[in-house]
């Protein structure tokens, strides 16, 4: 098998025991000697890949934001999980139940803002991509839910979704420094007011 029909897979190897590594510390404690035994590859496989331990920070955010932004597109986007209001509650009772459940690790993003904003300007701009996408999407929702009569026109859907963004990402943050479900809970109940139905006083 040749080594560029291989490509995809090692990559997307390292990538993953990255990602699980990171979770368990930071960017920053992570070690290419300590990755690249985790992952059973050796050192000129990941310069193959990445020019650089920052270059893989840069794809790993893509990766993630990439399967994040599949894994809710139906959510945000099929009229099948209910009108715009609905999926946009049922998305965000989601992002409140996986940190109920322990799944919190699962947000890279919340993970790395704080840590790589300020030390790698790559990271910071494939953040900030991969924020404004998923900013874009809840805009989409949000404008649907006022189309089909499920959310009261307030603000312009642009701004409302980048709001409620702000606020759940905010909410997370709290959430790891105090260990309680209360900013989040906070957090939904400021979302329901922010997405109130047109029948509302």
């Amino acid at each position: 098998m040749s080594r560029q029909s291989l490509y995809p897979d090692t990559r997307e190897h390292i990538l993953a025991v990255g990602e699980v590594l990171i979770h368990g510390r930071s960017f920053t404690a992570l070690g290419l000697s300590e990755l690249l035994a985790e992952a059973k590859v050796p050192k000129g496989s990941f310069y193959h890949y990445f020019k650089s331990k920052e270059d893989f920070g840069v794809a790993l955010l893509a990766r993630y934001f990439s399967a994040y932004r599949e894994r809710v597109g139906d959510l945000l986007t099929d009229s099948q999980h209910g009108n715009g209001r609905e999926r946009l509650l049922a998305y965000f009772q989601q992002w409140l139940d996986n940190h109920a459940s322990c799944e919190s690790q699962s947000c890279l993003a919340v993970k790395l803002a704080a840590e790589v904003s300020d030390m790698s300007e790559p990271m910071r701009v494939a953040l900030s991509d991969g924020m404004d996408a998923i900013v874009r999407k809840l805009a989409t929702c949000i404008r649907s839910g006022q189309q089909d009569g499920s959310i009261k026109p307030q603000l312009p859907a642009d701004d409302t979704a980048y709001a409620l963004y702000s606020l759940w990402l905010g909410a997370a943050l709290m959430y790891k420094t105090q260990h309680s479900m209360a900013p989040l809970q906070a957090a939904m109940t400021h979302t329901q007011g922010l997405l109130l139905p047109c029948n509302a006083a």
